[in-house]
């Protein structure tokens, strides 16, 4: 099934990230950050007939859609979730199309929210890979798990802790440029990132995301529509999926992911090849799923981008603009919103929109997303509005 010329996003809404929203509630983010999209994209509540959220909000394990339905005042005649940790934002956006081909909705709100204060989560079963083959080990989380691909690229490829730690130095000075960044007025150089704590070697403690509260939505509305409308959209040109496994010990490799297959599913449908893509908004949990993204997305081959980030500043003038709002690393990871983030930052630029860090002559930007540990893949290609 190819989704070009199906969707298009018309709106978008973000909560920036903040170290900690503890006066307000998870739906109370979701509803503000929804309210954004909505004014931006010109629509009415009541013409939001598809919604897509994530599996959890702090008020309730269960029943997402309808929880968020019930507090946004929606009746959509298509809801559902999206389970694929920090790739669910970019797998939000091709559900939704698919929704808008099938006729079961027209305007599909996809939003994420996050207070980091504590709240309901199902509890975890005692069988399954993780508990019986990673945390036995000592990898308990991401951090560990994380840091075995890191050491396998540096034994396989010579990769350097000092090319690892240019690319949260690159991503800190394109925060430099978005006043919403929780490190914006914080630069940052490879001494620094080095002097940091060693969370799990070889990963410093600057290497890894810093977990925040924010909101983040986008609406996608049939292309149909949003020719209709007198503002700039952004078309959905493609999109791929790939799961691999869930616990890192079950990765079929550690130097290369799933995302590669998903990148060239998006390329594909697009018909497009990565020379064409003007921005890459890519997931950045880590400096290593930065390098690795780089090599699966075709931005250079696998094993070379230790000396590609030290060659490219990833600066919106630059070559090869890449996270120009600072990513995750620079701007926060606002739990899943974290992910929708890269998304509204390729929806900015394709528009034209953002100010101080505009990328000139943008035709096309690659969306990527990350869940597990480079395990649930997402590739989206974006296109600017010729019309």
């Amino acid at each position: 099934m190819s989704l070009t010329g199906v969707g298009a996003i018309i709106g978008i809404g973000e909560i920036p990230p903040q170290r900690r929203i503890s006066d307000q509630t998870t739906l109370g983010l979701i509803a503000r950050a929804a309210r954004a999209a909505l004014i931006d994209s010109g629509l009415n509540l009541d013409q939001i007939d598809g919604l897509i959220v994530g599996t959890h909000v702090g008020e309730t394990p269960q029943h997402v859609p309808g929880t968020v339905s019930e507090y946004l005042g929606l009746t959509p005649g298509y809801a559902g979730s999206c389970d694929l940790g920090g790739a669910s934002g970019a797998g939000m956006i091709w559900r939704a199309a698919a929704a808008i081909k099938s006729g079961m909705a027209t305007h599909v709100l996809c939003v994420l929210g996050n207070t980091r204060e504590k709240g309901l989560l199902a509890k975890a079963s005692n069988r399954n890979p993780i508990r019986e083959f990673d945390v036995p080990y000592g990898m308990s989380g991401a951090n560990s798990s994380y840091a075995l691909f890191a050491t396998r690229h540096m034994a396989e490829f010579g990769t350097t802790a000092e090319q690892l730690a240019q690319i949260a130095v690159n991503e800190r000075n394109n925060a430099q440029l978005n006043p919403d960044a929780v490190f914006f007025g914080q630069k940052l150089t490879v001494a620094d990132v080095l002097a940091s704590p060693m969370i799990s070697s070889p990963i410093h403690l600057l290497e890894a995301v810093m977990p925040c509260a924010g909101a983040a939505a986008v609406i996608v509305t049939s292309l149909k529509y949003a020719k209709t409308q007198e503002k700039p959209y952004v078309h959905l040109l493609g999109a791929g999926e790939m799961v691999t496994h869930r616990a890192a010990s079950q990765a079929k490799s550690f130097t290369q992911g799933p995302l590669r297959l998903a990148t060239k599913k998006a390329y594909d449908m697009a018909n497009i090849s990565v020379s064409d893509i003007g921005m890459f908004s890519l997931y950045d949990c880590y400096t290593i799923m930065v390098g690795m993204t780089l090599e699966d997305v075709g931005v250079c081959e696998q094993g070379t981008f230790g000396d590609f980030v030290m060659k490219n500043n990833f600066s919106h003038d630059s070559q090869f603009p890449i996270n120009t709002h600072g990513g995750q690393l620079g701007a926060g990871q606002a739990d899943l919103a974290g992910g929708m983030g890269h998304v509204i930052e390729a929806v900015r630029q394709l528009r034209g929109s953002a100010n101080g860090r505009q990328i000139s002559n943008l035709n096309y930007a690659l969306v990527t997303g990350n869940g597990g540990t480079v395990s649930e893949s997402v590739a989206l290609v974006l296109g600017k509005n010729y019309e």
